[in-house]
């Protein structure tokens, strides 16, 4: 079977489906778009087709581009490997939108439509963009868009040049620049496609049978084009670019390669022809792919998150898919678990200690479809049969049946292990107990269960409904198949789980943690407080260790300090972060949920600015330290701990620490995670530069033995410890 067919029918329309085999979504190789081009050369060259619909055999259009496949590109082929095969795709697509156009008369050509089922993303965009017109089907769950950008490149087959073309730099900007992706009817709204139908193909279809030559000559390609917006050197073209510069770099800081590639592409390719603008397109995105961020970007973003959702390192065990949740406590966490669970379709019992406390936790997940349904993406019937799902009760024995309860209550050893009892009185014998705990030791909690094979962690970020990551933590008797249905719950509700062993922290804290302290040290040692957040920021940090420290809670952050200096004894070494954080808390600065933290805050709860009493309370030295030494010690703090994690056995694999570390506390996303970075450095430099930060301040960043030791044999972390290239060895 092969990725694109074609029928010819009576009427002289040849329908070309693209359905890759074996794939729910169709993805474009290099292998399909050959076949792909030798269909169009068919229909081309026989008379007897007067026009050409391309369409999906499945429910969407497609998902984009192999990103394997670029990445082969790469490695096969370096700059050249990458250029070329953009280049061929650049041919294809150019074929299609000239479709035997005679080049001086602008006449001849067959009309080409696209209709898209569903969602249409990437090449699944750009491919229709070369088409002579587009028809989506009237779906409001598809998604149109170009979303390159997430994940580190832009869009290189044609999207960039036709999109500005098409649309102006700036209407393209949010599409290009940000991945903004729209519903069929805003995607028209926008001007990136032109009809939204019930039949897509029916209408393709009639409009190919009746097109005239005018329809098929595309605007760029027409004499007098003019640029919609204006050329970058016409009045109103230059403040378009001049305030694009500066979003990106406002956006970006500087650190991610492609949106300036990008803004590159489109500014040196609007001065050009369109040809030749093509080719300008496929430099930058060459260059883009040479760079080691953007490899690092799809290898954790893409490549490796994909192959954890899809269970990586998933035991042997038969489908553990979860039928009914039990979730115990109603709070925030419990509340967000509960949604979804409930809105992936699985039945939830949601307990809490008093029936207006369960209540109030089904009305977290009213309060959320309230909203989807107030910006058109949820319908009423819709947000019912999702409440329907959730039994808010008091009652233990409603729990019968369920096959994994989730444990959401205070963190508190007594309090969990009081409900960890109630709950294993009645839930059948073969349930799965998992606690959602972010500090307190798994082996410690399963003390209180009857069977320690069966419980585990599930630790959740906050706000459960919009943060991706899980991570999952086994304790020293917890079984497969425990492990098998966290992570196939995970799968359920549509997230990115992590496994990871018992240890203070697990893995996201433990390395989350230091950050902040390190942040909140330099505070207390004079370090300029605007100095720690933009640099923080200017790596690329989503936010600074003070804010950070804010959103979390100063409050918490006492806690924790005062739980792990119990459990550490003589061998804690936060005393410096103590002093700062502890006289916070006195004064009553808790953090944003107390509207006063180390940032000010309005009566709406608005960020203001860092606090103006920093100063007195923490006077700033006169000598500051360069910018690139305050980075240093915010990113070192992070991946060393990183690498202790791995070296304890708390990581089993890198691929966990680098998307969990950027999906769960953003760190720096256009490193690839924490071990991308130390190989982006290389492990001598990194040595080099942790040995000269122990020296200066103090134990915390001296280099782990295992760093020292990949350093001396010249190893990188993906050379060494990647298991997808231990499997294919």
């Amino acid at each position: 079977m092969t990725d694109f067919t074609m029928q010819k029918d009576a009427d002289g329309v040849a329908l070309i489906t693209w359905d890759v085999p074996g794939k729910s979504m169709n993805v474009l190789s290099m292998d399909g778009a050959a076949t792909l081009s030798g269909l169009i050369d068919d229909a081309l060259a026989d008379d007897g087709v007067k026009g050409i619909v391309i369409t999906s055999g499945k429910k969407d259009f497609a998902a984009g581009m192999d990103l394997n496949v670029i990445a082969g590109m790469k490695d096969a082929g370096g700059a050249q490997g990458v250029f070329d095969g953009v280049m061929n795709l650049h041919h294809l697509l150019r074929k299609i939108e000239r479709a035997g156009m005679d080049p001086k008369t602008l006449k001849g050509a067959k009309p080409i439509a696209a209709a898209l089922p569903g969602t249409a993303l990437g090449i699944g965009l750009e491919l229709p963009l070369a088409t002579h017109r587009i028809f989506a089907a009237d779906n409001p769950r598809a998604k149109i868009g170009l979303p390159e950008i997430m994940v580190g490149i832009f869009p290189g087959a044609g999207g960039t040049t036709r999109l500005v073309r098409k649309l102006g730099a700036m209407a393209a900007a949010p599409l290009l620049l940000e991945g903004k992706l729209n519903d069929p009817a805003k995607a028209k709204s926008a001007g990136v496609i032109d009809e939204v139908v019930a039949d897509p193909v029916a209408a393709a279809r009639d409009w190919v049978l009746n097109a005239s030559d005018a329809d098929l000559v595309k605007p760029w390609d027409a004499k007098g084009f003019k640029m919609p917006g204006g050329a970058p050197y016409s009045p109103t073209g230059f403040m378009t670019m001049v305030g694009a510069s500066a979003m990106v770099h406002g956006k970006t800081m500087g650190v991610y390669p492609a949106a300036k590639a990008l803004l590159s592409a489109v500014y040196e390719g609007a001065l050009v022809p369109f040809d030749q603008a093509l080719r300008i397109e496929a430099r930058w995105f060459t260059h883009v792919m040479m760079n080691p961020s953007s490899g690092n970007m799809i290898r954790s973003l893409f490549i490796n998150k994909e192959a954890l959702e899809k269970g990586a390192n998933r035991p042997d065990a038969p489908d553990q898919s979860v039928r009914k949740l039990g979730v115990l406590g109603a709070g925030m966490m419990g509340a967000g678990i509960a949604y979804v669970a409930a809105n992936a379709g699985i039945e939830v019992v949601l307990i809490d200690s008093t029936q207006d406390a369960a209540d109030r936790g089904k009305s977290y997940s009213t309060g959320i479809l309230d909203k989807g349904i107030g910006r058109r993406k949820m319908t009423e019937e819709k947000k019912a049969e999702i409440l329907g799902r959730i039994t808010a009760t008091t009652d233990y024995a409603a729990l019968d049946g369920c096959d994994l309860i989730v444990e959401a209550v205070f963190e508190d050893v007594g309090v969990k292990a009081e409900v960890t009892k109630r709950a294993e009185a009645v839930i059948p014998q073969d349930a799965i107990f998992a606690t959602n705990t972010s500090t307190l030791p798994i082996g410690d909690l399963a003390k209180a269960s009857a069977r320690p094979e069966q419980f585990i962690g599930i630790h959740f970020f906050s706000p459960v409904d919009k943060m991706m990551l899980v991570e999952i933590i086994k304790g020293a008797e917890t079984g497969d198949r425990a492990v098998a249905k966290a992570l196939d719950f995970v799968r359920q509700i549509r997230k990115t789980p992590i496994v990871v062993n018992d240890a203070r922290f697990f893995y996201a804290n433990r390395c989350i943690i230091p950050y902040i302290n390190e942040g909140i040290r330099m505070v207390g040692e004079g370090v300029n407080p605007t100095l720690v957040e933009n640099a923080a920021k200017m790596m690329g940090m989503p936010l600074g260790p003070l804010q950070l420290v804010d959103e979390t809670s100063i409050d918490l952050g006492v806690k924790i300090a005062k739980a792990t200096r119990a459990a550490m004894g003589g061998a804690y070494a936060d005393d410096a972060v103590d002093e700062v954080l502890f006289r916070m808390a006195d004064a009553g600065r808790m953090g944003k949920k107390a509207g006063a933290g180390f940032y000010a805050y309005d009566e709406a709860g608005k960020r203001q600015g860092l606090w103006d009493e920093l100063g007195a309370n923490w006077p700033p030295a006169d000598d500051q330290p360069e910018l690139t030494e305050v980075q240093h010690r915010l990113m070192f703090a992070q991946a060393l701990e990183a690498v202790r994690a791995l070296e304890a056995g708390v990581l089993e694999d890198i691929r966990e620490g680098d998307v969990g570390a950027i999906l769960g506390w953003g760190f720096a996303p256009w490193t690839g995670g924490p071990f991308g970075w130390l190989d982006m450095l290389g492990a001598p430099r990194a040595v080099e530069l942790a040995d000269r930060l122990a020296a200066q301040h103090g134990e915390r960043f001296a280099p782990p033995a295992l760093l020292r030791e990949m350093a001396e044999k010249g190893q990188t972390f993906y050379g060494r410890f990647d298991k997808t290239a231990q499997k294919a060895a």
